[in-house]
Parts: structure tokens; C-alpha cells; sequence
């Protein structure tokens, strides 16, 4: 069986991002988000989840790049991938405080959520993981995302050279990261789509990637929103093409090719089993 689960990262990053968020849901294939814990429309990411209990959200940990640190004294954590993986190796920054913070403001807000991923993907960092994994015991988290891309013999116009470079040096840490899951019996799913395209597909390369998907679980990462004020001040490079992603997702060409090819939609709670849970 084909199982997709449609994931919308940065919910909470701006209130129209969380409005293109929940329409994909509502009128499109979404099935699943991750919430900011730190993100300036973190209320109101809060206030849609509740009326949309369906929508099976998650947390997106923020370590670099948005936001500010939920744990003192740090007022700005380093704005870049390098510099959070210097500050970490040499003890400058309490990963794994400001990832319970993360979670906890979720937790207390009402939200339960039973997946992670996080922003840039900084949880294939070594010492990110290690502590991701420590808390999202404390939470009975099971589900953490798999960010090794599918193979994909093409890729969208637009598309930056980089990206194929990029999702190739990430397999450089597939052995560890799977072996982390294992050895604490956490789960991801069989398979992953989504980095290479992020902010350069349309609906026709959607439809593509719905037709070559494998048999099994995929989590297929994705960035819709409106595109206004709050998103059009905001420090991201993905600002239109967060609408283009949004038409995608809820495009009638895309609901046609889930059922030529026989994909059931779900999100993560419907992957949980009676052993998913851990001992008390």
C-alpha cells in the first residue's frame, strides 16, 4: 500500500502562513504540520490547530534562522547552521533546554503532538538528535522525520544547483541516524520527499511525485502559505512560492493522481500502533 503523509512545515512562522496552512487542509491533500514553538503567530497557530482537530500537528524544533531562544540568558541563538553546530560541540548553547522549552510552551498550549522535525533540518546534527531524542522521550514523541530524500530523476526549473549536492551529503549521516531511532525504538517512515523541490514546484511536478511514489510510507515536506503582509516582512526566501506550493497542494490535478495511484492519505497518528508507547 501507498501511504502519503503531506506535511506543512513553519506553522506559526506568520499568521498567513498558518491561513495557507490550514486551506491546504481543508480544501487540498495536507494532512499534517509542524508548529514553531517560538514563531511570532504561535497563538494563533494554537487558536486554528483547536478548530481543526483533524489536522495532526507536530513540532518543528527552531534552532537557527527564525526566532529567539525560549531559554535564558540566550536572547538569539546563531542565525546558521555552522554556528549552531560550533556553539553546540563546545557546550555554548543548552540544546536539549531549549528543545524541552519548544516543547513544553506546545504541551501547555493544549497540543500533543506525536511527530518532530525540525527547522534546516539541524536535527541530523549529532548533538541536535542526541538531545531531540532524550526529550521526545520525556513527551512520548515516536515519530521523528526522516529528511534523506527520495530519488528523484528531475527536478523543477528554478530549482537552486546546490540542492542535489545537499540531499546527497545528508545520506553522509543516514547510518547514525537510523541507528539513534533503533536503539531507542523511536519510528520515521519508510520514506521521504520534498527537500530538493522546496519552493520550485508547481502542480504538473507534484503530480509527478505522486505518480512515482513507492510502496509504503512517505512523508512528503511541504511550505504552502498566502503571501501578505506578515509573510512579505518576514526574514524567509520562500515568499511566493509558499502560494504556488499552496495552489499545488490543493489543485484538482493533484486529487485525481491520489486516486489513480491508489495513495491513502494519513497523518501520523494513524501510523501509531498499541506499541507505540513508552514504558512510564
Amino acid at each position: 500500500m501507498k501511504t502519503l503523509i503531506v506535511n506543512a512545515d513553519d506553522f506559526g512562522f506568520t499568521e498567513d502562513v498558518n491561513a495557507g496552512i490550514v486551506h491546504a487542509y481543508q480544501h487540498g491533500i495536507l494532512t499534517a504540520t509542524t508548529l514553531m514553538a517560538n514563531g511570532d503567530a504561535f497563538a494563533d497557530a494554537v487558536r486554528l490547530a483547536k478548530e481543526n482537530p483533524g489536522l495532526d500537528v507536530g513540532c518543528h524544533f527552531v534552532l537557527v534562522g527564525q526566532g529567539h531562544s525560549l531559554v535564558p540568558p540566550y536572547k538569539n541563538l546563531p542565525p546558521s547552521v555552522p554556528r549552531l553546530a560550533a556553539a553546540a560541540y563546545s557546550g555554548k548553547i543548552d540544546i536539549e533546554a531549549e528543545l524541552e522549552a519548544q516543547l513544553r510552551r506546545i504541551a501547555a498550549a493544549g497540543i500533543q503532538p506525536v511527530h518532530i522535525d525540525a527547522h534546516k533540518h539541524t536535527h541530523l546534527l549529532p548533538p541536535v538528535l542526541d538531545a531531540i531524542v532524550k526529550v521526545a522521550y520525556r513527551y512520548g514523541i515516536r515519530f521523528i522525520r526522516r529528511p534523506f530524500d527520495l530519488p528523484i530523476g528531475y527536478l523543477p526549473q528554478g530549482t537552486p544547483l546546490s540542492r542535489r549536492p545537499t540531499a546527497m551529503g545528508m545520506q553522509l549521516l543516514r547510518k547514525r541516524f537510523a541507528r539513534i531511532l533503533a536503539s531507542g525504538n523511536y519510528r520515521a517512515t519508510d520514506y521521504f520527499a520534498g527537500f530538493q523541490i522546496t519552493g520550485c514546484f508547481g502542480t504538473s511536478d507534484l503530480v509527478r511525485v505522486l505518480q512515482d511514489l513507492p510502496e509504503g510510507s512517505t512523508e512528503f515536506m511541504t511550505h504552502p502559505g498566502f503571501c501578505e503582509e506578515p509573510l512579505r516582512k518576514a526574514h524567509t526566501r520562500l515568499k511566493e512560492s509558499r502560494v504556488a506550493e499552496l495552489e499545488a497542494l490543493t489543485a484538482k490535478e493533484v486529487r485525481e493522481a491520489i486516486e489513480q495511484n491508489a495513495i491513502r492519505l494519513c497523518g501520523y497518528r494513524q501510523l501509531l500502533s498499541p506499541h507505540d508507547a513508552f514504558a512510564a
